[in-house]
């Protein structure tokens, strides 16, 4: 068995470090948002420097955003506070990335255009466009995001080499509701952590299982276990930024969906079965981190089962389920190489011998083992792999920083892949 040590106390990482962002304010009262997004980009480690538009300061104030971001906020061209006058070009050539959150359809315009008749877009205008990238967080009334206009300035600005982050559905502060809402600040920061995360698996597509199954007894009972589904939906985010189109099959969890995932609901072990047999002819990864029923109630009743005072307990007889993996595993896809599998087995002891066992029994490349006694319901993990070549350890750390270092796992193995009979 080898070792694979996480180094410093990983569950401590900040997923923006050593990254400078410049976030620029443009008009309008999605402001008040961008206060709290300088704060949580510099939780994640990044440092912030803040320009704002004249009209941004309409609706939040410099000083604001000086004390969040711990530097001096620019709002003009001709700050003497350069030495050479140029803040457009020295802000611009520190920066890892320009952010303008929130940017208004006005301000939209004008970078569509070239304007530069701020220092923001004079910014945005000078930047080295192969070497800083530009982030757009849009901002603006129902109506103005689906005039032709604005839409057809998104097209262009993404073609121009723009990233445009979307925009949120809901009450607006002029009392309508809609599409065109700034995306709120830890949505953004998603995207933002995604946007620099390394792309190991672009161009693949994952299907990923998480969660407990519920196997009804009646119409009020049932039999589930205590499986969060927080390991999956880490995985389904992290092969999310690593550039995968990811389908998260999703048992009954309440578990916020990650940001550019595609997301299915369902309850029970068939439920499951037939939503991954639907839709895995379309994927390249498979990966079956659902603790699903082994078996349920053989015949469940239709009327909430009553005690009837006789102190005898209801016989309940039991019928297996279809085995999710193993199926997935033994189709034409995964057997020429086609769909590479990856399972899960949570165990309550004898980890090593129990998780080797079931990846030869259920015949699949990579199989993740853990104790689940001491990761369900947990925010954080430890991870054994074991393919062909023998096992690897993941230490304890948090299960989004697990599921990151397994997204590498399977890019690497990937790569090097090579159908073969399981041994």
């Amino acid at each position: 068995m080898t070792n694979q040590a996480n180094g410093p106390d990983e569950a401590q990482a900040l997923d923006l470090a050593g990254k400078h962002l410049v976030l620029g304010l443009s008009g309008g009262i999605a402001c008040y948002k961008a206060a709290e997004l300088c704060r949580a980009l510099i939780k994640a480690g990044a440092t912030v420097q803040v320009v704002m538009t004249e009209a941004a300061e309409q609706f939040i104030t410099p000083v604001t955003m000086q004390a969040l971001s711990g530097r001096s906020v620019y709002t003009s061209q001709w700050d003497s506070r350069e030495s050479n006058n140029m803040a457009h070009i020295n802000l611009s050539r520190e920066a890892d990335a320009i952010l303008i959150a929130p940017c208004s359809a006005d301000f939209m315009a004008k970078l569509l255009h070239g304007h530069a008749d701020d220092l923001l877009s004079l910014m945005c205008l000078a930047r080295p466009v192969d070497k800083v990238p530009l982030l757009i967080a849009p901002a603006m009334n129902r109506e103005m995001y689906a005039h032709p206009a604005t839409q057809r300035n998104f097209v262009q600005l993404e073609a121009d080499g723009a990233k445009i982050l979307g925009v949120g559905n809901g009450f607006q502060a002029c009392g309508e509701t809609g599409d065109g809402r700034m995306l709120e600040p830890d949505q953004l920061l998603e995207d933002i952590v995604a946007f620099f995360a390394p792309k190991v698996l672009i161009g693949q597509r994952l299907l990923v299982t998480a969660g407990p199954t519920y196997e009804a007894i009646d119409p009020v009972r049932g039999i589930t276990n205590l499986s969060s589904g927080k390991m999956g939906f880490a995985i389904a985010r992290a092969a999310r930024e690593a550039g995968a189109e990811v389908t998260l099959v999703a048992g009954p969890v309440s578990l916020p969906t990650p940001r550019g995932v595609t997301r299915v609901d369902v309850k029970s072990a068939q439920n499951m079965l037939e939503a991954v047999i639907g839709r895995v002819q379309e994927a390249t990864v498979f990966i079956a981190t659902a603790a699903v029923a082994d078996w349920r109630p053989a015949a469940p009743s239709d009327q909430k089962i009553k005690k009837d005072g006789s102190g005898q307990t209801p016989q309940l007889g039991f019928a297996e389920n279809t085995d999710i993996l193993a199926t997935v595993a033994q189709s034409p896809a995964a057997q020429s190489g086609k769909l590479f599998c990856v399972g899960f087995a949570a165990e309550s002891h004898d980890l090593l011998e129990n998780a080797q066992a079931k990846r030869l029994r259920k015949r699949v490349p990579l199989l993740v083992g853990n104790i689940g006694p001491d990761t369900f319901g947990q925010d954080h993990n430890a991870l054994l792999l074991l393919d062909q070549q023998g096992a690897t350890r993941l230490d304890r750390a948090t299960k989004l920083s697990l599921a990151r270092r397994l997204v590498q796992e399977i890019a690497a193995r990937m790569a090097v892949h090579v159908p073969a009979k399981i041994s």
